[in-house]
């Protein structure tokens, strides 16, 4: 069974927190934080529709440069979602240049800022050297973003400041079984994703023209559904950096992250310099392991290390590991 998203961290643990998110068939990639991006090429870049920050200190915002600059000529809509004061940080990078020969060019920067239970949007239109558009405000419930395919949910955290928390799931997993197609004689092709869609939106009337050795055969959807279709859990992968670990931040972040299948959490200090962790807002490997535990998290992935404990690389993994495994 593929899964649908292929998460992966873009810079090592002692380097700027980010996540790429790359959404398989569909030509789409989503980015958690936008710290420096420079490794991630182009083409993977041109994919980004959706970019979800956690806040704005310059190790988790300074990318925003480089990644306006890769598809600032090209005609697409680029969602960035973040805390509370979103959209005069974005105005504020962009109000740097000067915007005069943008005319005709097509890109649209869709800002989302997270204020409690409201999001207020702010829409920057590149023809129109960026001026911003408002686009009102709305409420959610936790789930900030809700796709066909997936949602994206959200809860603010302390650092001192508010820092956004993420988790994204995907709604279900629709997996067709090869061996059920080879056995009926149908060939694979694009017809399998419009059947994915049609049962996922559970629409099974009608027929769908399968391609088979001997030409194509009618067969129902319903029949199909039965007879090369398994529909198991989906995946769930959730984001956690900078916070300080307290009573209602960890309440938080293990209702956002339970069951997770990968949870990238951060593991700034070790749990000997716990005190220091207190001090500058941040998890200690132990809180990190222990986090994943009580939340019934399947894998650990660690990231944002201080570089204090570059000399000694894994410390904090073997750390947080060790707490990770006693749950």
């Amino acid at each position: 069974m593929k899964p649908l998203l292929h998460a992966s961290l873009v810079n090592d643990p002692f380097k700027d927190p980010v996540v790429y998110v790359d959404i398989l068939w569909e030509r789409r990639g989503i980015l958690f934080d936008l710290g420096c991006i420079h490794r991630l090429p182009p083409v993977s870049l041109l994919k980004v529709s959706d970019i979800f920050v956690s806040h704005t200190h310059i190790d988790h915002f300074i990318g925003f440069d480089h990644f306006l600059r890769i598809v600032l000529n090209r005609e697409k809509s680029v969602r960035l979602y973040g805390p509370k004061g979103m959209i005069s940080n974005v105005a504020g990078k962009l109000a740097a240049y000067t915007w005069n020969l943008v005319d005709r060019y097509n890109l649209v920067i869709e800002v989302y800022e997270i204020d409690g239970p409201k999001i207020r949007r702010g829409d920057f239109i590149c023809a129109r050297g960026f001026a911003m558009e408002e686009k009102g405000e709305f409420e959610h419930n936790g789930v900030i973003l809700d796709e066909p395919h997936f949602t994206v949910s959200a809860v603010p955290l302390s650092h001192g400041i508010i820092s956004m928390a993420y988790s994204m799931a995907e709604k279900e997993h629709i997996n067709i079984s090869k061996d059920a197609l080879e056995r009926r004689g149908y060939q694979v092709g694009p017809w399998l994703k419009d059947l994915k869609e049609k049962v996922r939106r559970r629409d099974l009337t009608g027929e769908v023209m399968v391609p088979t050795k001997d030409g194509e055969e009618a067969v129902p959807v319903a029949k199909l559904e039965e007879a090369i279709i398994t529909i198991s859990r989906g995946q769930k992968i959730s984001y956690v950096v900078d916070v300080l670990y307290n009573e209602e931040n960890l309440a938080k972040i293990v209702g956002l992250v339970k069951d997770s299948d990968v949870l990238f959490i951060e593991a700034f200090f070790s749990e000997g310099d716990s005190v220091r962790a207190g001090e500058r807002y941040h998890l200690t490997s132990r809180q990190a392991g222990e986090i994943a535990a009580q939340a019934g998290v399947k894998e650990l992935r660690l990231l944002h290390h201080s570089p204090r404990y570059k000399d000694a690389p894994n410390l904090l993994k073997s750390e947080a590991m060790k707490y990770f495994r006693r749950g």
